[in-house]
């Protein structure tokens, strides 16, 4: 019997039944799940593709579980030592108490069997499961057992402790001094530890920044920077030459910008990149570093905030043969990780596919992955000319920055080739535009793409500690634009961040707001017969298009975003 004619079953079926999701969704819950080798309630977890609370509410009531809040535990009565780490960190299963021959667990996957098979076994005892929050499951077993499970906190451990008052050496401008202070103790312990607090607090950047009178080490995590520390000012150059020693820089040349790379080696089996660039500044070098997370890669679209209309599009124009993907949108917005999701779901041993990048930041098995190195004149355009002599499937190219490489992605489009790119414009109709005035033939621009996406990230509101707006005026919801959204106004509850122990300002993590834009028939037209980007969203607000406000907008309906995070993002 085929998948679309299996009756439903379970919790998808009980998810379906309270409005939650619908049919196909849930058939698709199913199919992603078992081809992952998941169970459905740890997909729909580890995806967020629904509230953890409303998730961990219909699954007591589905399996006749009790439901129970870990905040309100006692932890004083929680039993040491009754199950190994490794056990509690691999099922995600966390003991709370001991009464006589009886343990009880907290779990967020009821469907996990085997978890409490092994945990009987292991523990000699009865297992009592009881349902809770899978977020605050995570929390609880983080703070149980001392460490973030990723080898960090180890690695930090070992390392000793370092004080600022440790680095405060005076300074030296003879650079045999300064090559022999490149390997201090404390210096060299104060760049691991907050490279490797950087990757633990999920920032994306480091910034060491020289000032006159001060030297302060800022992370931007969640899209927004944030100050960690202030070094003695004197201790500047050290810490330069010495994240300069690392990525493989010059170190003694203090005039020009370069580029480097670091892998720091947290256990055996772990390691964690960071690509780096010095700049010259009026007192010091600056040395950024961005943390390249290839696990991003990895997420599945599911997990990157497309709703569904959207996700459907982009999975369509993946399933061509031929045509033109192209991503939109300022630095930071999350491109490369939407490109990467697309090539992820292509990437199997039937197609060829080859990338072109500056720089290869997210390193993936099975894909050409080539960098561009444009002081030798190997250019994207010289790249893609390549790719087409060895027989391609699929083509990415980093960023469309001139003419010519337009023409040859284009002709690539439309000779048997899905091309994915990225262009910096701010919408996706202005995307069609920017070609068009590259000096792109419209008639190649109409025929040769198929689907542009423009995208922004902004920070998910923590739901942990999020609280209700109260009494919000009508005048607002106008104002605002959260009536011309298509979600009725006793349907929307706006929420405001408040701050926690789990998250930062009231935020934890970040999703995608998008604008998914189809070239259909009429926007072809439109294109040939030199139609502007107004004109063009005109058209495609008729066809479903939603703008980048919008979509930022049912976010916020969703309670996944506060107002005020959708209007930094996408209000002009």
């Amino acid at each position: 019997m085929s998948a679309t004619n299996t009756a439903l079953k379970g919790l998808p079926k009980r998810l379906v039944q309270e409005g939650l999701i619908d049919e196909p969704m849930a058939r698709e819950i199913g199919a992603n799940s078992a081809k992952h080798q998941q169970s459905v309630a740890t997909y729909l977890l580890e995806n967020e593709i629904l509230p953890p609370e409303i998730l961990a509410e219909i699954a007591a009531s589905e399996f006749g579980l009790p439901l129970y809040d870990l905040e309100a535990h006692n932890w004083e009565l929680q039993p040491e030592k009754v199950l190994k780490d490794k056990l509690i960190t691999k099922h995600k299963a966390l003991p709370l108490l001991v009464r006589g021959n009886r343990l009880l667990v907290a779990i967020s996957d009821p469907t996990n069997q085997h978890a409490l098979t092994e945990i009987r076994f292991q523990s000699g005892l009865l297992v009592e499961p009881i349902l809770v929050e899978h977020h605050k499951l995570l929390t609880a077993i983080d703070d149980y057992l001392g460490k973030d499970g990723t080898g960090i906190d180890e690695a930090l451990g070992d390392m000793g402790d370092v004080t600022l008052e440790d680095l405060a050496v005076e300074d030296s401008d003879d650079d045999d001094d300064l090559q022999s202070d490149v390997d201090d103790a404390p210096v060299v312990r104060y760049i691991n530890k907050t490279l490797l607090e950087a990757v633990k607090k999920g920032a994306s950047d480091i910034h060491f920044e020289p000032y006159e009178k001060l030297y302060r080490v800022r992370f931007r995590t969640d899209g927004v920077l944030e100050e960690i520390s202030r070094p003695p000012p004197s201790l500047a150059p050290r810490l330069a030459a010495r994240l300069k020693v690392m990525s493989r820089m010059n170190i003694s040349e203090r005039r020009l910008p370069q580029d480097g790379r670091i892998k720091l080696k947290i256990t055996k089996k772990k390691a964690i990149d960071f690509r780096v660039n010095s700049l010259p500044t009026l007192y010091g070098e600056k040395i950024v570093l961005r943390i390249l997370d290839s696990s991003q890669a990895r997420m599945g679209i599911d997990s990157l905030g497309y709703e569904e209309d959207q996700k459907a599009a982009y999975m369509d124009a993946l399933s061509r043969t031929q045509g033109m993907i192209l991503v939109t949108g300022p630095t930071g917005s999350g491109k490369t990780v939407s490109l990467y999701t697309g090539l992820g779901i292509l990437n199997n041993d039937e197609r060829n596919i080859s990338t072109a990048e500056d720089p290869v930041e997210i390193n993936m098995e099975g894909i050409n992955q080539v960098q561009i190195h444009s002081r030798i004149h190997f250019t994207f355009a010289e790249a893609l000319r390549a790719f087409l002599r060895q027989d391609p499937d699929v083509i990415m190219v980093g960023e469309i920055r001139d003419l010519e490489t337009a023409e040859i992605a284009i002709k690539a489009a439309q000779t048997g080739h899905l091309v994915l790119s990225t262009l910096h414009t701010n919408s996706a109709p202005e995307t069609l535009t920017r070609l068009l005035n590259m000096g792109v033939p419209s008639f190649n621009v109409a025929t040769s793409v198929n689907l542009i996406i423009a995208q922004r990230l902004a920070r998910r509101l923590c739901p942990n500690c999020k609280q209700p707006h109260e009494d919000i005026p009508d005048t607002v919801f106008e104002q605002e634009g959260l009536t011309e959204i298509g979600i009725p106004r006793d349907q929307i509850q706006l929420f405001k961040p408040i701050g926690c122990k789990q998250c930062t300002n009231g935020y934890k993590g970040r999703v995608g707001i998008y604008e998914v834009l189809k070239v259909t028939p009429a926007i072809s037209r439109l294109i040939m017969e030199g139609g502007n980007s107004i004109t063009i969203a005109e058209t495609a607000k008729k066809e479903g298009f939603r703008t980048l406000r919008q979509s930022a907008l049912r976010k916020v309906a969703a309670g996944m975003v506060s107002l005020e995070e959708a209007n930094r993002v996408t209000k002009d």
